[in-house]
C-alpha cells in the first residue's frame, strides 16, 4: 500500500514518531502541502491523509488509486464526502482525540477572562505591583464563576467534557443539544439557542460547522448577550461573524471574547478581532497538546489498520 500524508507538520513536528504508521505500507510524509502539489504528491497513493489540506471533488476524480483518506482531526469538512462515497472511498476521522485539550483551552480563556492573567503578569512586569501602596494591586473587575450561567452550544464529547469542568467550578451549566431532557444529567440545564444567548454569563461554541451553523453567531444573536458576557470558541472560526462580533466588542455590547478558531486560519492582518476590544486569541492550539497529539497519531494508525484489516473503524457518514 502507498500511504501519503500530505500536512504531517501541525501533528508531528519532531517530538512524536510515525513508526507505527510506516509498518503499515510505502509512507511519504510532507511537512506541508501546497494546493498546486495535492495532485503530483498523491497520485498512485492509495491511502491519503490530511488534516488541513483540501481534497475537493476534482482532487478525488483525478486519484484513481485512492481508497481512503484518512482525516488528522475531527472536523472533516476539508474533504468531499459525497465525490467520495460516490467513489467508494472510505473516509474516516478522529473523534474525541482532543476532548481534554480542549476542554482545557475552553477555561484557559475563561480564568484569562475572568482574573486577567495577563493583564496583571504584565503589570507585575512593568513594576505596579511594585509600586503599590497596598499588599495587593488590582485596576480591573475580577469576577467569581461560582454560581454563573455558561451555555454550551453544542454537546458531544468536548461540549460535554466542557460542562462538566464547569459543574466542578460550581457554575450552572444550559446546553443546546439534539439530547432529550431524559438523556441529561440533572446538572445540565437544556435550552435553545436565543436563551443561551440571552441569559448566559458565557456562551461556548461546541458545535460542528455545517450550512445550517455557519454565522452562527451574528449580530442578532450578540444583541441578545448582556454587556457583562464572555464569548468562547474552540470550535470553528466560521461559526462566526467575525465583523459583527467586533463591533459588539467595540461598542461595549458584550465584554469579551476567547477564541482559539478564526475563519481564516492564519489570519488576514485586516482580520477586525486582531484589534479588537477586549479579544483574546490563541493561534488554534487547543488540540495541539503533546498528550493530544499521541493520541491523534495513535488513532491515525488504527484506523488505517482497521481499512487494510477489512473492518473500518471511525467512518465519516456525512
Amino acid at each position: 500500500m502507498r500511504i501519503v500524508v500530505l500536512d504531517g507538520y501541525t501533528a508531528n513536528p519532531g517530538d512524536l514518531c510515525w513508526d507505527k504508521l510506516k509498518e503499515l505500507g510505502e509512507c511519504t510524509i510532507y511537512d506541508r502541502t501546497a494546493t498546486g502539489e495535492v495532485l503530483e504528491r498523491a497520485t498512485g497513493a492509495e491511502a491519503l491523509l490530511t488534516n488541513k489540506v483540501v481534497l475537493n471533488s476534482e482532487t478525488i476524480a483525478a486519484l484513481p488509486d485512492l481508497k481512503y483518506i484518512g482525516v488528522l482531526a475531527t472536523g472533516y469538512n476539508v474533504v468531499d464526502t459525497a465525490a467520495a462515497r460516490e467513489r467508494g472511498i472510505i473516509v474516516t476521522n478522529i473523534p474525541a482525540y482532543s476532548t481534554p485539550s480542549v476542554g482545557q483551552m475552553v477555561f484557559a480563556h475563561i480564568l484569562n477572562i475572568t482574573q486577567q492573567v495577563r493583564h496583571y503578569s504584565e503589570k507585575v512586569s512593568q513594576g505596579d505591583w511594585s509600586k503599590s501602596s497596598d499588599f495587593c494591586f488590582y485596576d480591573t473587575p475580577l469576577i467569581e464563576l461560582l454560581g454563573k450561567k455558561i451555555g454550551i452550544v453544542g454537546l458531544g464529547q468536548t461540549g460535554y467534557n466542557t460542562a462538566r469542568i464547569a459543574i466542578g467550578f460550581g457554575m450552572k451549566v444550559w446546553a443546546v443539544t439534539s439530547k432529550s431532557r431524559l438523556q441529561l444529567p440533572p446538572e445540565i440545564r437544556k435550552a435553545d439557542l436565543d436563551q443561551v444567548f440571552h441569559e448566559c454569563d458565557i456562551v461556548s461554541l461546541h458545535c460542528p460547522l455545517t450550512d445550517s451553523t455557519r454565522n452562527l453567531v451574528n449580530a442578532n444573536r450578540l444583541a441578545l448577550m448582556k454587556p457583562t458576557s464572555i464569548l468562547i470558541n474552540t470550535g470553528r472560526g466560521p461559526l462566526i461573524n467575525e465583523q459583527d462580533l467586533a463591533n459588539a466588542l467595540n461598542t461595549g455590547q458584550i465584554y469579551a471574547a476567547g477564541l482559539d478558531v478564526l475563519s481564516e486560519e492564519p489570519p488576514r492582518t485586516d482580520n477586525p478581532l486582531l484589534t479588537a476590544r477586549n479579544c483574546f486569541i490563541t493561534p488554534h492550539i487547543a488540540w495541539a497538546n503533546f498528550e493530544a497529539r499521541q493520541r491523534l497519531i495513535n488513532i491515525t494508525v488504527s484506523n488505517l489498520k482497521a481499512y487494510i484489516d477489512g473492518k473500518p473503524v471511525n467512518v465519516v457518514k456525512g
